[in-house]
């Protein structure tokens, strides 16, 4: 529940996806499970949101989705109150999957009102915002939905989006909305992090097409209640294996400032056991009960999870370890 201080405000984790883009990594663990220096990606994002006052939260579940639901729990451990949404059979998408879970928001809210925001995030991203200022912003505003974007001039990340001298978006899909003025500055890609009103579900259709985006957002855009917010903190998602073992040599380096991380994020734990004549050179994160044997070598760029083996005389450079 969130703090008597603030407004109440509740919080949708995507965690539905199929992760075939990790290819055989997925087979074993979702994306929203592949660890950060020892912590999940979706304890990341319940941690961020908690870390900033939202308490309240929902995770949508599909493929291997128990491991989530097992890693989270009923959320009392990280000081949040936390369910789920299992989708069955064929994925939702983010528009059906935040309609099916819809009820289970609202009951969150008791006799508080039903036009509470909602801070919806991908499970499968680490980033550093200051959420408490984007939901100032998003409330000041008080358009349907504001989305968190990043700067991507060389157009990698699909079709562009574009906001107005008011932060409206004008450009969405390839197509421009008819009340907002000129764009101004560069191209900008979604992050997967937006603040919507209740409202926003309203515009959802019930059957057919569910892409919130090619929907609900597409509508909203062409009456100009769209806003932007963009950001040029850190920010990774990490859908290939390549940009999984990228995304923890980030952390490594500490490109990402994360002040709701749980322990340190570099370093060996004192729980792990080094052999001598073992080398360890930094940056690594070495988990609890690692066993490193003697005269083995690790690092740099290493993550070895909690009660790793490696034997000895083995050297490891640039690898993560479950």
């Amino acid at each position: 529940m969130s703090t008597t201080a603030d407004p109440p405000v509740r919080a949708m984790i995507l965690a539905a996806g199929y992760g075939t883009r990790l290819q055989g990594i997925g087979q074993r663990r979702p994306k929203p499970m592949l660890p950060v220096c020892g912590t999940p990606l979706v304890r990341w994002t319940a941690r961020w949101l908690v870390h900033h006052g939202v308490r309240d939260i929902v995770v949508n579940l599909h493929h291997l989705g128990e491991q989530i639901e097992a890693e989270l729990g009923d959320g009392s451990a990280l000081g949040a109150r936390i369910r789920y949404s299992p989708e069955h059979g064929q994925i939702l998408g983010t528009g059906g999957g935040l309609r099916q879970a819809r009820p289970l928001l609202d009951a969150f809210l008791g006799d508080a009102s039903d036009d509470a925001p909602i801070v919806v995030v991908n499970g499968k991203i680490l980033i550093d915002l200051d959420l408490r200022a984007l939901l100032a912003t998003h409330r000041a505003r008080g358009g349907e939905a504001t989305m968190v974007l990043r700067p991507d001039p060389a157009g990698e990340w699909g079709r562009p989006l574009r906001l107005d001298a008011d932060a409206r978006l004008v450009e969405l899909i390839g197509e421009r909305s008819p009340v907002a003025r000129e764009p101004l500055g560069g191209p900008l890609m979604f992050t997967g992090v937006h603040v919507l009103q209740p409202r926003l579900l309203d515009r959802i259709p019930p059957e057919g097409e569910q892409c919130v985006i090619r929907t609900a957002y597409r509508a909203a855009a062409a009456e100009g209640r769209v806003l932007g917010h963009v950001t040029d903190g850190y920010w990774w998602e990490h859908s290939t294996p390549e940009r999984y073992r990228q995304g923890v040599w980030n952390v490594l380096d500490g490109k990402a400032a994360l002040p709701h991380a749980e322990h340190a994020l570099r370093g060996v734990h004192p729980e792990a056991v080094i052999e001598p004549g073992a080398i360890v050179e930094p940056p690594v994160w070495i988990g609890p009960g690692v066993h490193v044997g003697a005269g083995a070598s690790v690092g740099p760029y290493v993550q070895l999870g909690a009660r790793s083996r490696v034997a000895p005389g083995v050297r490891l450079r640039r690898v993560v370890v479950w």
